[in-house]
C-alpha cells in the first residue's frame, strides 16, 4: 500500500478512537478532528467511515445525530468554498465546525429534552472546537507531507556536482597558466644577432673568394664589423655612416652585404611580430579560460541549501499555499553568496483553476518575513500544470533610467549606443559606448561593443574579464581604427554600492539628493587599440534620491569652455527634476544653447535615479 494510503488508514482509525473521549458530556474532538483532517484532499476517503464507525460504537443515539449533523455542515462548507473560490481557508472550516456544533448544542433539545447541554458548556465546546481545528490542521498537514520530496533537491548530489565544477575550474586555470608561460619578445637577444650574422655570411660571403681569409678563426675583424652593422640596424633601421665606411674598408661587397643585412633584419622583425601576435592570441585564450574557471567556481559556491534548517518554514509555506488553492510539489530555500535568500517553487493549482502569483508571493513574504519578488519572467497566473517560480529577496532600492540622444549634423544615424540591464540578482548595469567617427560604421562598432558586453555580463562574467575579452575580440578583428569607448556603471540595488569601469570613456556625474554633483574622469585608451588594456575603476555609494549621469564625449567637447566637466556639473545641479528622462533631455537642451544649436558630434546622455523601496 502506498504511503498516503497508510496515512489515510491511520487517520480513519484515530478518528474512530477519538469518539470515545468525552468532555463535560460533549465530544468536541469529533467535529474538530474532522474539520482539520477533511481540509487535506488526500485524507477524505477513510475518514468519514472511521468517524461514523466510532460514533456508532461509542456515542448515544442523540449524540450521534448531533455530531453527524455537525460533520455534514463541515463537509458542505468545505465543498462549497472549494467549488466557489477553488480553496478553503482553515479558519472557514473551523468556524463551520464550531458554529455548527454550538447551534446543535443550543437547539439540541429537539433530540433529547432531558439531557440538554447548558449554554456555558456549548460555548466552551464551540471555542474548543475552533481552537483545536486550527492547531490540528497544521499537525495533520505535517503528517501528510512527503518530507523526502520536500527536502531533497532533484538532480545529482550537490557536493558531487560542486566538486566536479571545482575540478574543471582547476583544469582551466592550469591551461591558462600554460598559455601564459611563453615570454613576449620585446628586444633582440644575443642569439638572434648571431643568427642574423650567420644568415648574411651564408648568403653573401659563401660565394666570395676571400671568405676563408675574412672569417678565419684567428681573424675577428669581420665578426666585430657585422656586430656593429646589426646594432646599427636595430637602432636606426639602416646602417649609419661610420659602420658603412668600416664595412667598405674590409669588404669589397659592402653594398650587397648592407642590403642583405637589411632584408634579413626586416625578416627577423616580421617573425618577431608574428611571434608576439601568436602570444597575444594565446593571452586571449588564457583570459577566456580564466573566465570559464571563475564562472565554474562561482557556480560551485553559488548558494547554500537551507531546507534542513528551515523545514518548519517550508512546511508553513506549503500549508498556507494549500489554503490559497495551490499544491506545492517542491520548494527549496537557498542562501546565495551575497547572503540574500532565494526560494524555488514547483507549484500547481489544486483544482485546475488559475491562481494569481501574487497570492503565492503573500504566502512567501508572510512566512519568511522578508520582501520577496518573483523573477521578471515568471508567469502571472498558476494553472493546473506544474510551474517553476523563482523568488529573490527584494532589493532595498529600485532604479528608473532615461536617455536623450542627438545625432551629428549631416549624419543619418548615431554612433553612440547604450544598454540598461537589471539582473535578477539585484544588479543594475548601465553601459554606454561611443564608436570612433560617426555614421553607420561608428554605430556598428559601438553596437558590437554593447551587444558583447550584454552577453558576457548576462552569462556571469566579471566586468573586468568581459571588457578584456571584448577588447581582444576587437583587436583580433583587425580593422583599422575600429575603436570604441566603454563606460559601465554597475549598481548593487541591495546596498547602493556602485562600481564604475571606464576604458577611454568620458566623464560620469553623480548628483546627490542634497544637490551636490560629483565627477569621475577617465584618461585611458578605447578598446580595440591594443591587447594591453587599462581599465580605470572607481567605487562609490549611492543612496535614496541620487542620480547617475553618463555622457559621451560629444556632450563635453563643444561646450566652448576651458573646464567642460565643471560646466556640466553646474548644469546638472541647476536642473530641478526627479525624472531621469527629463534630466537627460534638459541637459542636452542646455548643451545646445552653448553650441549655438550645432551638433558637431553624436551626443548621448544616459541618466538613472535610485529610489528606496
Amino acid at each position: 500500500m502506498k504511503k498516503t494510503g497508510w496515512k489515510q488508514l491511520v487517520t480513519g482509525i484515530a478518528g474512530a478512537l477519538l469518539c470515545r473521549i468525552s468532555i463535560m458530556g460533549c465530544y468536541p474532538l469529533i467535529p474538530a478532528f474532522y474539520a482539520a483532517v477533511y481540509l487535506e484532499e488526500r485524507a477524505r476517503w477513510l475518514l468519514p467511515a472511521g468517524m461514523f464507525v466510532g460514533m456508532a460504537a461509542f456515542l448515544p443515539i442523540t449524540a450521534i445525530a448531533k455530531y453527524a449533523m455537525s460533520l455534514f455542515v463541515i463537509t458542505m462548507t468545505v465543498r462549497l468554498s472549494e467549488w466557489v473560490d477553488k480553496h478553503c481557508y482553515t479558519a472557514a472550516a473551523a468556524i463551520a465546525a464550531s458554529g455548527g456544533t454550538f447551534a446543535l448544542s443550543v437547539f439540541g433539545g429537539i433530540f433529547d429534552i432531558r439531557n440538554q447541554v447548558t449554554l456555558l458548556a456549548a460555548v466552551f465546546e464551540a471555542v474548543f472546537v475552533f481552537g483545536f481545528s486550527i492547531l490540528a490542521a497544521r499537525g495533520v498537514h505535517l503528517f501528510y507531507e512527503d518530507r523526502e520530496v520536500l527536502y531533497s533537491p532533484s538532480g545529482a548530489p550537490g557536493g558531487l556536482t560542486e566538486q566536479r565544477l571545482l575540478n574543471y575550474a582547476k583544469s582551466f586555470e592550469g591551461l591558462s597558466k600554460t598559455f601564459l608561460a611563453m615570454d613576449r619578445r620585446t628586444e633582440m637577444k644575443q642569439e638572434d644577432m648571431g643568427q642574423i650574422q650567420q644568415e648574411i655570411a651564408g648568403r653573401i660571403c659563401s660565394g666570395c673568394d676571400t671568405c676563408t681569409i675574412c672569417w678565419a678563426p684567428t681573424n675577428h675583424t669581420m665578426y666585430g664589423v657585422f656586430g656593429r652593422l646589426v646594432n646599427s640596424l636595430m637602432r636606426n633601421g639602416e646602417a649609419d655612416e661610420e659602420t658603412r665606411k668600416e664595412l667598405e674598408e674590409h669588404c669589397c661587397y659592402a653594398g650587397h652585404v648592407e642590403q642583405e643585412a637589411l632584408n634579413v633584419f626586416e625578416q627577423v622583425q616580421v617573425n618577431k611580430a608574428w611571434y608576439n601576435r601568436l602570444l597575444e592570441n594565446r593571452e586571449v585564450i588564457a583570459q577566456q579560460l580564466d573566465a570559464m574557471a571563475f564562472i565554474m567556481q562561482d557556480c560551485a559556491n553559488e548558494a547554500r541549501l537551507l531546507d534542513a534548517e528551515e523545514k518548519n518554514k517550508l512546511s508553513e509555506i506549503r500549508y498556507r499555499a494549500k489554503e490559497c488553492g495551490l499544491t506545492v510539489e517542491e520548494v527549496h530555500l537557498y542562501q546565495k553568496n551575497d547572503g540574500h535568500i532565494q526560494a524555488i517553487f514547483k507549484v500547481r493549482s489544486r483544482w485546475g483553476n488559475c491562481v494569481a502569483v501574487k497570492d503565492l508571493t503573500k504566502v512567501v513574504e508572510g512566512t519568511l518575513d522578508l520582501h520577496m519578488k518573483p523573477h521578471k519572467d515568471a508567469r502571472t497566473f498558476i494553472g493546473k500544470e506544474e510551474t517553476e517560480i523563482i523568488y529573490e529577496e527584494e532589493p532595498a532600492f529600485h532604479a528608473v533610467h532615461g536617455v536623450s540622444r542627438l545625432t551629428k549634423d549631416g549624419a543619418a544615424i548615431s554612433g553612440d549606443n547604450f544598454s540598461c540591464i537589471e539582473k535578477d540578482d539585484g544588479e543594475l548595469v548601465l553601459s554606454l559606448s561611443d564608436g570612433m567617427g560617426f555614421g553607420e560604421r561608428a554605430c556598428k562598432e559601438s553596437e558590437l561593443v554593447v551587444d558583447l558586453l550584454e552577453r558576457f555580463i548576462e552569462a556571469g562574467f566579471a566586468k573586468e574579464t568581459a571588457i578584456k575579452m571584448l577588447n581582444s575580440a576587437m583587436v583580433i578583428h583587425g580593422e583599422d581604427e575600429q575603436y570604441s569607448t566603454v563606460d559601465i556603471s554597475s549598481v548593487n540595488l541591495y546596498t547602493g554600492e556602485t562600481v564604475f569601469y571606464k576604458v577611454g570613456a568620458s566623464a560620469t556625474f553623480i548628483r546627490h539628493r542634497d544637490g551636490g554633483v560629483e565627477c569621475l574622469l577617465s584618461t585611458s585608451l578605447p578598446v580595440g587599440v591594443s591587447f594591453e588594456i587599462e581599465i580605470e575603476q572607481a567605487v562609490k555609494y549611492l543612496s535614496d534620491g541620487d542620480f547617475l549621469v553618463m555622457v559621451t564625449d560629444g556632450v563635453l567637447e563643444y561646450l566652448q569652455t576651458d573646464h567642460p566637466e565643471e560646466t556640466l556639473e553646474e548644469m546638472i545641479a541647476e536642473i530641478q527634476t526627479n525624472h531621469p528622462g527629463l534630466l537627460a533631455k534638459r541637459l542636452l537642451d542646455q548643451v545646445l544653447i552653448r553650441t549655438n544649436g550645432e551638433v558637431k558630434d553624436d551626443m548621448t546622455v544616459l541618466a538613472a535615479a535610485l529610489w528606496a523601496n
